[in-house]
């Protein structure tokens, strides 16, 4: 018993090589200790690929090409009607109170062609949209720069590159 209370209350005096590398040790142990409170990143997975959105209400299908590299690919680009929020209303303004939103549609369309290797750099793309007979009411080329997606927020990993187009009533198109 004596013995083991000599080591607890006996000061620690570093000999030889300890002498020289145990202040090392103490700094590597104090900044290797991150904060208490970390940033979470979750699982959760992103699409990589081409959103389009399309004013012009007599689009009924598209058709998009998308080429780097030397080589293209031709993914599906199912289009969905597309609607926006007409009136929003609140009970009040307290955390417990409830708000309530109806959206309208707008004529418009949207799709997302999902291309999972999709670089972070500039691409071509060639889309073509169609009206009910089949007939191309634009058939365009524009370049696009697809952008990395964090869906965790920027302290976390990236999910994956994804660019857009939007296209005007007027057959205009431009990168979103």
């Amino acid at each position: 018993m004596v013995a083991a209370r000599n080591l607890i209350t006996a000061p620690f005096r570093p000999t030889g090589m300890w002498r020289r590398t145990w202040p090392l040790g103490v700094l590597l142990l104090a900044t290797a200790c991150g904060p208490i409170e970390g940033v979470a990143c979750t699982a959760i997975g992103t699409l990589t690929g081409v959103t389009v959105d399309i004013a012009d209400p007599r689009v009924a299908a598209a058709k998009i090409e998308v080429c780097w590299d030397g080589s293209c690919a031709t993914p599906s680009l199912e289009l969905y009607p597309s609607s926006r929020v007409a009136e929003t209303t609140c009970t009040g303004t307290s955390p417990d109170d409830s708000c309530s939103a109806r959206s309208e549609p707008t004529g418009g369309k949207h799709g997302f062609a999902d291309l999972p290797g999709l670089p972070a750099k500039p691409v071509t793309v060639t889309l073509t949209l169609l009206d009910q007979s089949g007939s191309s009411l634009v058939d365009r080329n524009i370049v696009l720069t697809p952008e990395m997606v964090y869906p965790n927020g920027p302290d976390c990993p990236a999910g994956g590159p994804q660019a857009g187009i939007s296209v005007g009533a007027d057959g205009s198109i431009t990168e979103r």
